[in-house]
């Protein structure tokens, strides 16, 4: 819980103007508008808030379900196991991390709004279930993230303690993960883009139903392969930076603590 909170909050912070520019490239109406460089830390009370208990129960519900499906499991089981484990973390840490992102993304394309405001606004206009506007669309980008992320590291981390013949230092764990991080990222960029489509979108609208499917489509049409891709070099720059810093801090926090 601890390791996992403390990467948590580090990779978010340290990040948060990266993944504000990554944002506003991805809203509908577009860059510019939706603040350009302008209020650049718009929206973060709500990470700083969601950030440490988001991690962290990734993490313990990671772990957890990791050392439950070794037992008994043959060596070319293992990326299954961490394909399951991942899976299952993001469905549990979605419920703390999406009400966190739909009032931090709201803020980031609003900047002279604040964090409070724009979270009475939800609650009042939209109810609990629009602060879990777009958790749908958050676990089916969050899962096949994971399906690439965490087996990619595992291996990348256990291909170098083979090498070298001894278990990977913590920044040798953070460099395996800013790689795996940045493939994942790459390839799961559509699916962000209409995360963050659904979360923005005005209640009402046909985005706001949380259709993943009717949302990659309406950017197919309005914008093509260019609007898919929306934002793609900032959240690969972030998340290949958040891969080091997070799975690092995560080891390096854990070993300390163990």
């Amino acid at each position: 819980l601890k390791a996992g909170g403390v990467a948590g909050v580090c990779v978010d912070l340290i990040l948060f103007p990266l993944d504000t520019v990554k944002t506003r490239l991805q809203s509908p109406q577009g860059f510019r508008k939706a603040g350009g460089f302008r209020g650049i830390y718009a929206g973060v009370p709500s990470t700083a808030i969601g950030s440490f208990p988001n991690a962290a129960a990734f993490f313990i519900t990671y772990e957890n379900v990791k050392s439950m499906l070794y037992h008994g499991s043959t060596s070319y089981l293992t990326p299954a196991a961490h394909m399951v484990a991942a899976s299952l973390g993001e469905v549990v840490a979605c419920l703390i991390r999406v009400p966190s992102e739909v009032v931090k993304q709201r803020a980031q394309v609003s900047p002279s709004s604040s964090t409070l405001r724009i979270l009475s606004h939800t609650l009042y206009h939209e109810g609990i279930q629009g602060l879990y506007r777009g958790y749908k669309s958050t676990v089916l980008r969050e899962i096949p993230f994971s399906l690439v992320q965490f087996p990619l590291w595992e291996s990348l981390k256990d291909l170098w303690s083979w090498k070298q013949g001894h278990v990977v230092d913590s920044w040798q764990s953070a460099v395996c993960g800013a790689f795996a991080g940045g493939f994942a990222a790459a390839v799961t960029t559509p699916l962000d883009v209409a995360k963050t489509r659904i979360m923005l979108a005005k209640a009402g609208s046909s985005n706001a139903s949380g259709n993943v499917l009717a949302a990659l489509a309406g950017i197919w049409r309005t914008q093509g392969l260019s609007g898919l891709f929306a934002g793609v070099v900032p959240r690969m720059a972030a998340i290949s930076l958040g891969g080091f810093i997070f799975l690092g801090t995560y080891e390096k926090t854990r070993q300390l603590l163990l």
